[in-house]
């Protein structure tokens, strides 16, 4: 039995890994957004090990969900499910930053950092991710025109880079990214082609099995194969400069 820890784990797909995972007898702490949106899994919230509450569009919200996490104990396994996929206006956190890049990027950079090391790291990323190459000329979207299609692709490729800077800074841990499809959810919509069980199946198979093929790390999967992602993401050079920006827009320096 493992426990796990799920963002944004009311709806969607981390919902859904978070039903499969309960189900198989494995511990889960759930993430809201907000103490509204907990209420809405109250149901799921009563089999669960923990519930964390806090808005990853807020640097400060983020860290206390750290602090939340760590006060409830050691995770086995972290699924960085949360994200969001457009935004009509580049937007602004309350420390500023663009919107898709502060739920997308930094949030999952911050927990990683501060929430105690846990065995096994999954980072839901996106197929989209291969066109997001080029993103550290203008990381938070402050030069150029706003392009929300490209701000959520240079995000996806961002998860896949931490995951992958990861995997050779903690070799003790299994670090992966994961591309889920594009999933019947709230954010894919209904004609989407992947079903919600299909689209959660390798993050949860990545966080708890023992499986001999699911104990790897630096790899990038796609229904529970291991697909080639975009060259940037693979580049340590990159993956380097990727997390020294990140220290710098969120004051958190990632561990060595």
């Amino acid at each position: 039995m493992a426990t796990v820890l799920i963002t944004g784990s009311t709806d969607g797909l981390g919902r859904a890994a978070a039903q499969s995972l309960l189900d198989a007898g494995h511990q889960v702490v759930l993430h809201a957004r907000s103490a509204d949106r907990a209420a809405t899994i109250a149901g799921l919230a009563s089999r669960a090990a923990g519930i964390v509450v806090g808005d990853l569009r807020s640097a400060v919200e983020t860290m206390s969900i750290a602090d939340q996490v760590n006060a409830i104990g050691r995770m086995d396994a972290v699924i960085h499910n949360a994200g969001v996929y457009s935004e009509r206006s580049r937007g602004s956190s309350p420390e500023g930053h663009a919107g898709i890049l502060a739920i997308n990027t930094l949030a999952p950079y911050m927990l990683t950092a501060l929430i105690e090391r846990p065995g096994r790291l999954v980072y839901l990323s996106s197929g989209l991710h291969r066109g997001g190459e080029g993103s550290l000329r203008d990381l938070d979207w402050t030069k150029r025109p706003w392009d929300p299609a490209r701000a959520y692709a240079e995000s996806k490729l961002h998860v896949v880079a931490l995951a992958f800077a990861l995997a050779r800074r903690w070799p003790q841990v299994f670090s992966n990214a994961v591309d889920p499809g594009w999933a019947r959810t709230k954010m894919g919509g209904s004609s989407a082609p992947v079903d919600i069980d299909t689209g959660q199946r390798t993050q949860t198979w990545l966080a708890v099995s023992h499986d001999p093929a699911a104990l790897v790390t630096g790899l990038y999967w796609h229904h529970l194969r291991r697909e080639q992602p975009a060259s940037e993401a693979t580049d340590p050079e990159f993956q380097n400069r990727l997390i020294a920006r990140l220290g710098e827009l969120t004051g958190v320096a990632l561990p060595a």
